[in-house]
């Protein structure tokens, strides 16, 4: 089957998918099967999601992902909801770029993901979905909602973290957490750093005081090396630190983003190349 053909079975999928979601609303539906019409019209909507990705259709493919997961939701299958909604972001991802700027990636990535799986206790697959949405946000050169989706993950850890502290010291090699969190904790630290310098040495000490592994992080120690240069007003001290950081490990488009800026907030620096290397 062509690529065509391929498509055309994909949307009357997602027609039956529909006809089947309406039918379970109706109240006799509602009481006999409503649930079994819901399960039909989710397996019809990955069906044809998997039919838009053989066929190359990413934007198409996204949007029936998303449906499918919201599904999942209904009926109460967490965890299937947020794979839905991973595969959602990773083809969403794929699409060409002027499909990324008019197809959206949809609330249900980002907000309406933490009123379903945050709020439900489901903390790991809310980080899978805000992952996949910083993801396209920041594809899409949408720093600033990238950024406070940062901030938002650092704060989920955060909570786990006052969490584990109250159950005991053994939960702290949770992989998780031991592994993850100085990445997201750096990244919220550079988002309070756009806001201001103090911001981000409250910010700085607080995820040391939450998660002591922290401090003795490559990033940790970074980011007090770019806190010391921006107190001293050192653009050269600044560069240098990024340097030497990026010789180990290399910053993407996101940090290299943020670091910048904050770059440019070094007196004298405004006017600069934009360049941090």
């Amino acid at each position: 089957m062509d690529n065509a053909g391929k498509e055309r079975e994909a949307v009357q999928l997602m027609a039956e998918a529909e006809k089947r979601v309406k039918a379970s609303h109706s109240f006799l539906r509602g009481l006999f099967g409503g649930n079994t019409r819901i399960e039909e019209a989710c397996e019809m909507y990955t069906r044809a999601a998997n039919m838009f990705k053989m066929a190359k259709n990413w934007s198409a493919a996204g949007n029936a992902f998303c449906q499918a997961a919201k599904l999942h939701m209904q009926l109460q299958s967490k965890h299937d909801s947020a794979t839905s909604f991973v595969d959602a972001g990773n083809a969403y991802k794929k699409a060409d770029p002027q499909a990324k700027k008019t197809a959206s990636p949809e609330p249900s990535l980002t907000e309406w993901i933490f009123s379903l799986f945050f709020l439900n206790a489901y903390a790991s697959e809310a980080i899978n979905c805000l992952n996949a949405a910083i993801d396209i946000y920041t594809d899409m050169g949408r720093f600033t909602i990238a950024a406070k989706h940062h901030i938002t993950i650092a704060e989920i850890y955060e909570t786990e973290l006052v969490d584990i502290e109250k159950v005991g010291a053994n939960t702290m090699d949770n992989p998780l957490l031991k592994y993850s969190a100085k990445d997201y904790f750096f990244k919220a630290a550079l988002c309070h750093f756009i806001v201001d310098e103090l911001n981000a040495k409250l910010a700085l000490e607080k995820y040391e005081e939450m998660f002591p592994a922290f401090t003795d992080s490559r990033e940790c120690k970074l980011l007090k090396k770019l806190l010391e240069a921006h107190e001293e007003q050192n653009s050269e001290a600044y560069t240098e630190a990024v340097k030497e950081f990026d010789s180990i490990s290399r910053l993407d488009q996101w940090l290299t983003t943020m670091l910048l800026r904050i770059k440019k907030s070094i007196q004298g620096d405004g006017e600069g190349d934009g360049d941090l290397k």
